[in-house]
């Protein structure tokens, strides 16, 4: 039985239904409010407002619950890789045995890139952000790589050809930029660990692959592979809804993610404990700072906009932060510093009740670090990560019963009407 709320303007009532979830999440409908009464409704940033309704990833900020395609994301870090938890996101289900061969040896075969696109590599400025990089070169796929026909095994064709291709022109970027010898994918090797080897590999010192470094990196982008609608997912549905490309669409979602309020965060975090470190300031003097409204000092890594409690990937990615020091037996100062502020952090009254808790990005900056990806490298990973879940809301979006137009209202207020004032006149 359908619910309503009911809503009295000028003397009028309306009635708008309640949708209601398959996890108890209640929304108002009120996708006739501005046809039955003339208004809309203000929510800047929509931080109540939902765009759309998915079936992809489900979060629950009060306790700390993310799940992709209903599976828990503690289980998927645990026994899943991040081919299969792409196939998860991208096609609804988890692969059979057959499935996820077919669609690993779909990655190998698509990894190399034209070679004509070093050319655009190596015309970008030495200083160029590898985001902005990455954004151009992503947009620049369709060029050598049109989107086929819309049947779903050439769909399935071009979004594997993207997956696979983002991680041989991430690290391309990072060869030129250093200008070392461009290494190719192998076709022997799965996902992350054929990205590690065209990053790191060379002609000097051939790169040695470790299964906990490997491991590491598969967690990392299946923790970051979506996450519900965020800014740059927004972003890729919005753009999306205007109907062009798929890369154009993922390009945007680059764009979006570059911020360092959203993907860029994680760089953030490590810019700031190596300033910190290097100042040798006090911990507790930090967190002081912090809670000083006056102090434009702000702590990187605490908090997050959905989650009220500790962020599950935040755990998962400490964990893993902590068992790969141990492994390489390496003694990191920022690691240091990293627990002490969430030490001081987690026993302060302040944090405790402002549900400032470590979020994802407080660790993964020290993972990357101890992978050997550099600081400006960061947000490119995450952009890796992130594809599968662009993908799939791509995909769910352009689903004829879920298309319509992006097309956010607003409410103006500038100047009311008047006349155009000659130049000679004006004052």
């Amino acid at each position: 039985m359908t619910e309503y709320i009911k809503f009295i303007f000028e003397g009028k009532t309306f009635e708008f239904p309640v949708v209601i979830g398959t996890e108890g999440e209640k929304a108002l409908d009120i996708g006739s409010l501005r046809n039955k009464t003339g208004i809309i409704t203000l929510d800047p940033g929509y931080a109540n407002t939902g765009s759309c309704t998915s079936d992809i990833t489900f979060m629950d900020g009060e306790k700390g619950i993310l799940r992709y395609r209903g599976i828990p994301i503690e289980q998927l870090a645990e026994y899943s890789s991040f081919r299969e938890t792409a196939y998860l996101l991208i096609h609804g289900e988890l692969p059979t045995e057959n499935k996820l061969k077919r669609f690993s040896v779909m990655l190998n075969d698509h990894s190399p890139v034209h070679e004509d696109m070093q050319y655009f590599f190596r015309n970008f400025p030495r200083a160029s952000h590898p985001m902005g990089i990455l954004s151009s070169m992503v947009t620049a796929l369709r060029s050598f790589y049109p989107e086929l026909p819309d049947m779903e095994d050439e769909v399935d064709t071009t979004v594997t050809r993207l997956l696979s291709k983002i991680r041989t022109l991430a690290a391309m970027s990072y060869k030129i930029s250093k200008g070392h010898k461009v290494v190719y994918p192998r076709p022997d090797l799965p996902y992350c660990a054929n990205f590690l080897n065209m990053m790191f590999d060379s002609p000097v010192r051939p790169y040695e692959i470790h299964e906990d470094v490997v491991k590491a990196l598969n967690i990392f982008w299946i923790l970051h592979a979506d996450h519900e609608q965020n800014c740059s997912t927004s972003a890729v549905r919005l753009v999306g809804s205007g109907k062009v490309s798929l890369y154009a669409a993922i390009s945007a979602g680059i764009a979006a993610l570059w911020g360092p309020l959203h993907g860029g965060a994680n760089q953030a975090v490590i810019e700031m404990l190596e300033k910190l470190a290097a100042q040798g300031t006090d911990v507790k003097q930090l967190v002081a700072r912090a809670k000083d409204k006056n102090d434009p000092f702000r702590l990187m890594g605490f908090g997050h906009r959905v989650y009220k409690t500790y962020d599950p990937r935040a755990k998962i990615m400490k964990a893993t932060c902590d068992k790969l020091l141990t492994q390489f037996n390496i003694n990191d100062p920022l690691l240091d510093l990293a627990k002490a502020l969430e030490e001081v952090a987690s026993t302060d009254d302040y944090f405790i009740s402002h549900n400032l808790y470590p979020n994802v990005d407080f660790y993964s900056g020290i993972v990357l670090r101890t992978i050997g990806i550099p600081t400006n490298m960061f947000t490119v990973m995450f952009a890796i990560g992130r594809l599968p879940g662009w993908i799939a809301q791509w995909k769910e979006s352009m689903d004829e019963s879920q298309w319509k137009l992006g097309r956010p209202r607003q409410i103006y207020t500038g100047p009311v009407e008047r006349d155009f004032v000659p130049i000679e006149k004006r004052s």
